[in-house]
């Protein structure tokens, strides 16, 4: 049997351990038997881990997560660095081993975001490197119910592509800006040429949302990884001084385009250690997650470290009223954003 620790706060079955009805059973081999138990799976606990069977590369990898039924996503606007493996299969983000990544549910920061997501553990790092996972459904109940309200009416994510942060060809993947103006236009995301040549963009998202097959509300943004307060005391300073908060590589506004308080923040973190669900990666190792239900971290690491990601079935609310999420007036554009020459109005967040 298995042996499998983890930490985990009380009443947590994240995630439902699946080991092989024979050692070395391929995972391919094993879906035929699991399916069931891990769609179930995934609309009530969340995520499922399995460990122990045979996952000979990537490429198996790969065949597992497709065969699921849905095309395999490519990251689109992207937040964070990865590299394509293979069709449809990246790395993990590729931030320094010495930096924490906080729980997020996938693209949480945009209204187009995979259902599924696949973690597989090629090499795990010999000290740290975990990737820990939260229910995003307890998260939402645990929140305080006025940041929670707050929230419901949306979040506004202001981004300044450049030396401080992803440069926007790399984002839209692209170096033609008829393109990323029609990537914006298509996702009801303002974009803002600068004189420089620079690109600003901002977008009305979700703060919570409703998984459309449990109706269940779930803590869904990723507004603590784009505010201000996530960065280093002294890196925020600097920056501030040099750029301005307005120029800021990203933050993150209530729906009106007022700033949020850091002590805001203090409390939503708080909120996510407290329901933060940690165990250790084996070589082999494949974790499922329904990325609405679960969100997913990682820990500092030292040592070689190779974990790569799929993202399928592709789900939105680019279809929902801009009214869902409150109201962005004249003022509130002016409130988050200065005002350039060349911009596009945010016209139907549709």
């Amino acid at each position: 049997m298995e042996r499998f620790e983890r930490i985990a706060p009380a009443g947590s079955e994240l995630p439902l351990l699946l080991t092989p009805a024979s050692a070395g059973e391929p995972v391919m081999m094993a879906l035929a038997r699991l399916r069931a138990q891990i769609d179930t799976a995934l609309i009530t606990v969340g995520g499922v881990l399995l460990r122990g069977f045979d996952v000979p590369s990537v490429d198996a990898f790969k065949s597992f997560a497709a065969a699921f039924g849905h095309d395999l996503l490519s990251y689109e606007f992207a937040s964070t660095p990865r590299s394509a493996v293979s069709s449809g299969v990246y790395t993990s983000t590729e931030y320094p081993a010495h930096q924490h990544i906080p729980l997020h549910n996938e693209q949480a920061y945009t209204r187009d975001w995979p259902m599924k997501i696949w973690f597989h553990c090629v090499k795990a790092a010999p000290q740290g490197g975990e990737t820990p996972i939260a229910d995003s459904r307890n998260i939402y109940r645990r929140m305080p119910a006025a940041i929670r309200e707050r929230f419901a009416a949306g979040l506004l994510y202001a981004r300044n592509y450049g030396d401080f942060d992803l440069p926007w060809q790399d984002v839209f993947n692209t170096n033609e800006p008829s393109q990323v103006e029609a990537f914006c236009r298509q996702s009801g995301i303002e974009w803002e040429w600068l004189d420089d040549g620079a690109l600003r963009t901002r977008q009305l998202c979700q703060g919570v949302e409703h998984h459309p097959l449990t109706g269940e509300a779930v803590w869904f943004n990723q507004a603590h990884l784009f505010h201000a307060s996530g960065l280093q005391p002294e890196v925020r300073e600097s920056l501030e001084d040099i750029l301005g908060v307005e120029n800021l590589p990203r933050n993150v506004y209530y729906a009106d385009g007022r700033p949020i308080p850091d002590e805001v923040f203090d409390e939503v973190r708080a909120v996510l250690a407290e329901e933060t669900v940690t165990f250790g990666w084996q070589d082999g190792d494949v974790m499922m997650l329904d990325n609405m239900l679960v969100a997913h971290a990682r820990t500092p690491f030292s040592g070689p470290r190779k974990v790569v990601v799929a993202m399928a079935e592709p789900h939105g609310n680019r279809s929902t009223s801009g009214s869902t999420f409150g109201s962005t007036s004249g003022s509130a554009s002016r409130s988050a954003f200065g005002s350039g020459a060349s911009s596009q109005p945010l016209d139907c967040l549709a």
